[in-house]
C-alpha cells in the first residue's frame, strides 16, 4: 500500500471545511462537500484507497447512509466490485435486517437488504464513512453485515475523531482504518 505523505495529509485535511456551531452550538461540523469538490483532494484520496484495497480480494463496499455513499460507490467502481447501501431506517424497499444504536439524545436504526450480497455467505466487504466519531452507527453497520453471514475485513473512514473513541468500540468487531485521525 501506498501510505500518504505528511504532506498529502494535511492537504487532504485543509480540503475539509470546518463549520462551528453546526448541527448545534458546541459542535464543529468537518463539512466534506469542500474535498469532494476539489477534483485533487478526491482524486488523491480515491487513488490512497484503491491503492490501499486493491489486493484485499473484496467483493463488496458497504457504505453507511449518507457521505459513505459517495466514497463506497467511487470506490467500489475503482476496485471493479459491487455496492451496497447502508441506510437509516425505513429507507430501503425490500426485505430488510435492522440494527438499534444509542444517540446522545435517543435511538436511531440502520438497515440493509437482507440479501444485499447475494447471499453469498462469507462475501468479503469492506465498510466505509466518513467520519468516526462516538462509533455508534458504524457498530450498528457492523453487526448488520455480519449478520447478513458477510465477512467484515475491514472499516474504513476518512477521518477518526480520535478523543471521542469510537474507533476503540469498532475494534472489537473488525480492524479499522483511518486516512486522518483528528
Amino acid at each position: 500500500m501506498n501510505d500518504l505523505s505528511i504532506e498529502q495529509r494535511q492537504f487532504l485535511l485543509s480540503s475539509i471545511r470546518d463549520i462551528n456551531d453546526f448541527p448545534k452550538p458546541g459542535i464543529i461540523f468537518k463539512d466534506i462537500t469542500t474535498l469532494l469538490n476539489n477534483s485533487e483532494a478526491f482524486t488523491l484520496l480515491m487513488d490512497h484507497l484503491e491503492a490501499k484495497y486493491r489486493n484485499y480480494n473484496l467483493d463488496y463496499i458497504a457504505g453507511i447512509d449518507s457521505r459513505g455513499f459517495i466514497f463506497g460507490a467511487a470506490l467500489a467502481i475503482k476496485l471493479g466490485i459491487g455496492f451496497v447501501p447502508i441506510r437509516k431506517k425505513g429507507k430501503l424497499p425490500s426485505t430488510t435486517i435492522c440494527e438499534k444504536y444509542e444517540l446522545e439524545y435517543g435511538f436511531d436504526e440502520v438497515e440493509i437488504h437482507i440479501d444485499a450480497f447475494d447471499s453469498k455467505v462469507g462475501a468479503r466487504v469492506l465498510m466505509i464513512d466518513d467520519l468516526c466519531a462516538t462509533g455508534g452507527t458504524a457498530v450498528a453497520a457492523s453487526k448488520l453485515v455480519i449478520d447478513t453471514k458477510a465477512e467484515l475485513v475491514e472499516v474504513c473512514f476518512l477521518m477518526n475523531l480520535t478523543f471521542l473513541n469510537g474507533k476503540e468500540k469498532i475494534e472489537k468487531i473488525a480492524p479499522v482504518y483511518s486516512v486522518l485521525d483528528i
